[in-house]
């Protein structure tokens, strides 16, 4: 059993954590070819694990269960529970926060409950926050990016949770990127931040409750906290979103889909820089790369000829958003046919380095805060210093992707064969 897996002044052993939820539904999972989420599982147990318990959600409109009730709403109705506060990660309790906005505290109109923002004046839950609260429910979906700050968010709330000493519970959820999906390279401690919490890859091959399990137990925040995972029933690490028959809801505005999650890795460590859209506020977000001085079949062609596996680029224009003169920007729309293997996160090296063959004027880095926010994402500056000296991708691929040891070291973690 894991450091610090317990929880409610109750003792659980690995069996009483994880064997009777996997041991309850299996039958039900296999026989509607849907998995079944954390938040689920639970429902279908009546709540017994968080029963008696005063709870304070982690939460967002991901947690939904497969008929898309709110796990809010179902909290709230459970009679053996109590919950007591709603906290929400970047983009709010309800996700319509743009990217890196503050979010200010409110109330829940539906159950009148305080609602507190982890992605404002402050970034974990304070001790006014937590009055009253004995157990912390985290169930959010997250896409497998290291970069997307709801995992950063929920290790600082079982930090919080073990100087409180209240048990930490996380209703485990799919990874859209592939439980499987080792991509990066692991980040030193001076390139730790809220898009780069902990010493693992971008792709880090775990669901999110793999993850905090491998948090708590491996001293990265200090003291372990009281944690539980409530697992899912018939997932399985080969599984990709498609394969879980799950309603999907936009983890963000701009992941309104589950190739979008796909799209995150393969475009969003480049999405901030100037020198290529990504189509955001486009149907087609994080799955298009260009510019409006680009030639389409010429990108797309030089892109083919790299033979990338899994991965092919079909010539493509969109409207810019916004634009009132109907402004067109031209490139590629990236298709991922065979995602187990498909090198995600290679796609933003070898878009940025054939791009600036074909037009050798663009600046990926105009300004020093543009360098530092790509090399915090990246956990590294030798990227784009390999990059600014003209390396080519396959070389830049070979110095970043570098954490192949880190399917070994996640092992003792692992809930899902």
């Amino acid at each position: 059993m894991a450091p610090g897996e317990s929880g409610g002044g109750r003792r659980f052993s690995r069996r009483g954590l994880l064997g009777a939820a996997c041991a309850w539904l299996p039958a039900r999972a296999a026989a509607t070819g849907t998995v079944l989420p954390g938040l689920e599982v639970a429902r279908q147990m009546d709540f017994r694990d968080l029963a008696g318990s005063s709870i304070g959600l982690i939460t967002n409109p991901t947690g939904i269960a497969p008929d898309g009730a709110s796990g809010i709403d179902l909290l709230a109705k459970a009679s053996n529970v109590h919950l007591k506060a709603l906290f929400g990660p970047e983009h709010g309790l309800r996700g319509t926060a743009g990217a890196g906005a503050a979010v200010k505290n409110g109330r829940d109109v539906r159950t009148g409950l305080p609602i507190y923002s982890l992605y404002g004046v402050t970034r974990r839950p304070s001790p006014e926050m937590l009055k009253g609260i004995d157990t912390i429910v985290y169930d959010i979906q997250d896409v497998g990016s290291r970069s997307y700050t709801f995992i950063s968010t929920m290790g600082l709330a079982m930090q919080t949770a073990a100087q409180h000493r209240l048990r930490f519970v996380v209703l485990d959820r799919p990874s859209p990127a592939g439980a499987n999906r080792i991509e990066g390279n692991i980040p030193g401690p001076q390139y730790h931040s809220f898009v780069g919490s902990y010493p693992i890859p971008y792709c880090y091959g775990l669901t999110v409750g793999e993850l905090a399990r491998m948090i708590n137990g491996s001293g990265w925040m200090g003291d372990p906290c009281h944690l539980q995972v409530i697992p899912m029933e018939g997932y399985n690490r080969r599984m990709f979103w498609r394969d879980t028959h799950l309603p999907w809801r936009p983890t963000s505005p701009h992941i309104p889909t589950p190739e979008a999650a796909w799209g995150y890795a393969a475009t969003g460590i480049m999405g901030e820089l100037p020198g290529l859209s990504i189509g955001i506020d486009t149907p087609d977000e994080f799955l298009v790369a260009g510019r409006s001085d680009i030639d389409s079949t010429r990108f797309a062609d030089a892109l083919n000829a790299r033979a990338l596996p899994g991965v092919r680029f079909l010539p493509f224009q969109w409207r810019v958003p916004g634009s009132g003169s109907g402004a067109v920007d031209c490139g590629v729309r990236i298709r991922i046919d065979d995602p187990a293997s498909a090198q995600l996160t290679r796609i933003n090296f070898e878009l940025m380095v054939t791009a600036r063959r074909l037009v050798p004027h663009i600046a990926f880095f105009a300004r020093a805060d543009q360098e530092r926010m790509f090399d915090m994402v990246c956990g590294t500056d030798v990227v784009r210093r390999r990059f600014q000296a003209g390396a080519d991708s396959a070389e830049i691929w070979a110095a970043w992707n570098t954490a192949s040891s880190f399917a070994a070291q996640r092992k003792p973690w692992l809930l899902y064969a």
